[in-house]
């Protein structure tokens, strides 16, 4: 079976047939919608009613689902990414370096932020995922290289 990639989970109930709010949602809103298979804690369930309150995607299965599930889609169902274009799950793990070959780490997690997501290190350190900070992505070679003076100083 294809590895699969959370895409959301399952939140609070919305109304009492079963629906809920999605947290943690992708931004392809096509990933709810009705007659779509989602992995349920790797589970297959398909999604039987989509719509959006508040902003927020809210969705019904065919069946229950736990309260903090993950939701999730093989990988090969994902769309290409564009040139300098990234999933989150594939930095994760990845080593950090500055620009000249110090090392600063490995990516733990990337986190949405206000104005753009965060690269969070396994030390606890944030790097800003802007072109600024982050000059190259060799996700063949896993590694990632930032400019000088984004990382604290240890």
């Amino acid at each position: 079976m294809s590895e699969l990639v959370s895409v959301g989970r399952v939140g609070k109930p919305h109304g009492l047939d079963g629906s809920f709010f999605v947290e943690q949602a992708s931004e392809d809103a096509q990933r709810f919608a009705v007659g779509t298979t989602l992995h349920v804690d790797g589970e297959p369930a398909e999604v039987v009613a989509s719509k959006r309150s508040r902003g927020r995607p809210v969705i019904r299965l065919d069946h229950a689902a736990p309260r903090g599930a993950e939701l999730a889609v093989p990988r090969s169902e994902l769309p290409p990414t564009g040139e300098n274009e990234y999933y989150a799950f594939q930095l994760v793990g990845l080593d950090v370096e500055e620009d000249g070959g110090l090392p600063l780490g490995r990516v733990a997690a990337v986190q949405p932020g206000v104005a753009n997501d965060v690269i969070e290190l396994e030390s606890g350190a944030l790097l800003p995922l802007v072109d600024a900070c982050v000059l190259e992505v060799d996700l063949e070679g896993r590694r990632i290289v930032v400019a000088s003076g984004f990382a604290p100083s240890s």
